[in-house]
């Protein structure tokens, strides 16, 4: 099978020329000579070893090589246009911690379905992961608590999340260790506050349920305040000992950020 080496140089001479069936017109549109036109055809005809058009002095007719040629370029342009131009139905790749997820972005899913004609894919992972896809460009924005700065990544800081201590009836904080933990994971927030440990926990990676349960009276746990509505009816109590978190917004370094990007993310900045 003999290799194919296409000269890309000449396609557009070609497009041109295809399209108007027609040299002189082509030179007029390239803003070059008829015979440069005549010229760069031959030469890619050349490359590819097949004839491409058939000239005369009063016609000019594509080849069969040169039609399908034609028509796969004509497919690859318009993909094109739907890559870089189209303003209609791009989406957005978003990853997202779990809690963040649950609470806080609904209410921008919300607005953002009302207001933009983008689609958003969110999905859920852990830190490690929500960076690792970041950084490999299957995500355009992840939402975490670490400010990551690189050559190819920055954060924006949108809030300081507040941690607070839950239970369904009145407790006293000192006492923790006398209640069910529901925790995260065995880097849970109870285990770093306090040293005295209660004898009974559940580990559960869903912060709904972890909320569920506790509002079930099963226990109490550390959770942020901003997942606490008010119906909850939940008692909060203010924790000390912890370092401050604040929730990024992270994304490539674009040299211009993308218009579809661009609106969420300035949807988020005003919030």
């Amino acid at each position: 099978m003999k290799d194919i080496s296409l000269d890309y140089r000449y396609l557009k001479a070609f497009m041109v020329t295809s399209h108007y069936l027609n040299f002189s017109k082509a030179a007029l549109e390239l803003n070059i000579a008829q015979s440069a036109v005549s010229r760069q055809i031959k030469l890619l005809e050349e490359s590819v070893g097949e004839q491409l058009i058939i000239r005369s002095s009063k016609k000019v007719l594509l080849t069969e090589k040169g039609q399908s040629l034609l028509d796969e370029l004509d497919r690859f342009e318009g993909r094109l246009q739907d890559i870089f131009f189209a303003h209609m139905n791009k989406t957005i790749r978003v990853g997202i911690l779990h809690g963040l997820l649950e609470t806080w972005f609904n209410d921008i899913m919300v607005e953002f379905s009302r207001k933009s004609q983008h689609q958003l894919i969110v999905e859920v992972n852990s830190l490690d992961m929500l960076k690792e896809k970041l950084h490999n460009g299957k995500y355009d924005l992840i939402f975490t608590t670490e400010n990551i700065q690189s050559e190819i990544v920055s954060s924006l800081k949108l809030f300081e999340e507040k941690m607070v201590l839950v239970s369904k009836s009145e407790i006293n904080p000192k006492n923790a260790h006398d209640f069910t933990w529901i925790v995260y994971s065995d880097q849970d927030h109870l285990f770093q506050l306090f040293k005295k440990r209660s004898s009974k926990t559940i580990v559960v990676n869903s912060i709904t349920t972890i909320l569920k349960l506790v509002r079930k009276g099963v226990g109490i746990a550390i959770i942020p305040e901003h997942m606490v509505e008010p119906e909850m009816q939940l008692k909060k109590y203010d924790v000390k000992g912890l370092s401050k978190a604040h929730i990024h917004l992270s994304g490539l370094n674009f040299k211009t950020m993308p218009d579809h990007i661009k609106q969420l993310v300035e949807m988020i900045k005003k919030r």
